[in-house]
């Protein structure tokens, strides 16, 4: 295979410096030039130097089917040489998108549950903010505007989500956001109880829940913790939004969805990430239908959509990407690594630099680090060991794995971690 030029080469040359990259010190990314990947194979990457990597984030949680899958570039060029795109404004749509609405409310937790889709996770999460108000609008209670979040809790970058989240570093800078955006703490399910009684329940709208909490560290809910907001929500009247952008479609273990594996029954559940894959940017809002009902009786309106909300060409690559999970019983391997990763990375907790290991809900788990300020090397120090890895939190280092990721490359990826340790 010919070897390309590497990227750090390039750089020192003053060549890739246009890209401004997300969640990134571009100081340091002009200086030592970008991570530059040009291929992947199954749980595989490599870089523009021909080596080769361990992915352990699944891309960025995302790569649920792996990397390589010519089935769904296929089914997405068919899809554009006949038609890519038009709209789903006013009565159109395309026959590939009403064909994966059905579909995805075939898998709803909710039954009878209407897919309303966007174009990622922070598109979803928006969506759901602005339905949950416009619903209690609808319905005669304007004054319940109220959203509330968690602390350590991730919903995207868009306005709303951003306000939402429990990432201080993510607010830096931007002044208030969205008026009654509230945090609470995300492990105690009386924290939300006595915000009731702070602001009262007739002006709170929903609250956000990831089931397990991603990009904030990897945390899994505290054993009763979501039976316990979920009910809370109920008895008060407030929508649970379950905010699946990292768990939903396959990734919980098992099961399509956590809100399936928990038994929430949402109001709104947001998605996107696994639904394609990453082949193609796309994502979906279910909607139960107590939420949906007002606007389908006729004559309100949702104003609200996206240009490129369920595109014909990501409407075939989900397709082929369900089929895959479907056809590859991938849903049963992701429930596999839950068990695998748990076993394989328990012993790196003993190493003097790692404060423990979160593990054992679903096909993810984060190694966390004593001290944080060791997370950006550590990333580093991981890819000389052939491991392609990601910082998230305060100091953990994700592992959110392709469901085709072996045994085997669990191992070795414990390995390679405990190499990179020292």
């Amino acid at each position: 295979m010919e070897i390309m030029e590497s990227s750090e080469n390039k750089a020192a040359r003053g060549e890739f410096r246009a890209l401004w990259h997300g969640f990134a010190d571009m100081g340091a990314v002009t200086a030592n030039g970008p991570f530059t990947l040009v291929r992947g194979d199954g749980a595989l990457v490599y870089d523009d130097s021909g080596r080769e990597y361990l992915d352990a984030t699944g891309g960025l949680w995302f790569a649920n089917v792996g990397h390589g899958r010519r089935e769904i570039a296929d089914a997405v060029a068919g899809q554009l040489g006949t038609l890519a795109h038009y709209s789903n404004f006013g009565d159109i749509t395309s026959d590939i998108t009403s064909r994966l609405a059905d579909r995805l409310a075939a898998l709803a937790p909710v039954p009878g549950s209407r897919v309303f889709f966007t174009s990622g996770g922070s598109d979803s999460v928006d969506t759901a903010a602005k339905l949950a108000r416009r619903y209690w609008n609808a319905v005669g209670r304007p004054e319940k505007r109220t959203l509330v979040g968690r602390r350590r809790g991730y919903h995207g970058m868009h306005v709303a989500g951003t306000a939402l989240a429990g990432i201080p570093v993510n607010h830096e800078g931007y002044g208030e956001l969205m008026p009654d955006a509230h945090s609470i703490e995300w492990d105690d399910a009386k924290a939300l109880l006595q915000l009731i009684e702070e602001r009262g329940a007739d002006t709170i709208a929903a609250f956000f829940c990831e089931p397990i909490i991603g990009a904030g560290g990897v945390y899994a809910p505290p054993e009763g913790y979501l039976a316990e907001v979920r009910r809370i929500c109920r008895d008060n009247d407030i929508l649970f939004v379950a905010d699946e952008v990292v768990t939903g479609f396959g990734r919980i273990g098992g099961e399509w969805f956590a809100s399936s594996r928990w038994d929430l029954e949402p109001d709104l559940m947001t998605t996107a990430k696994g639904l394609t894959s990453g082949y193609v940017p796309m994502g979906a809002v279910f909607v139960a239908p107590r939420v949906a009902e007002p606007f389908y009786a006729g004559g309100t309106w949702f104003w609200h959509g996206y240009t490129y909300g369920g595109h014909a060409g990501a409407a075939a690559a989900a397709m082929a990407n369900l089929d895959i999970v479907e056809r590859e019983g991938l849903l049963a391997e992701s429930a596999r690594l839950e068990g695998t990763l748990a076993q394989a990375l328990a012993p790196l907790a003993d190493h003097p630099r790692v404060e423990t290991v979160r593990s054992g809900v679903g096909a993810v788990a984060a190694v966390q680090l004593a001290d944080p300020a060791e997370a950006p090397g550590f990333v580093l120090d991981l890819r000389r060991h052939g491991v392609s890895g990601r910082a998230a939190g305060q100091g953990a280092l994700q592992i959110s794995p392709s469901f085709v990721m072996t045994d085997e490359q669990v191992q070795e990826l414990a390995r390679r971690f405990a190499a990179a340790l020292g």
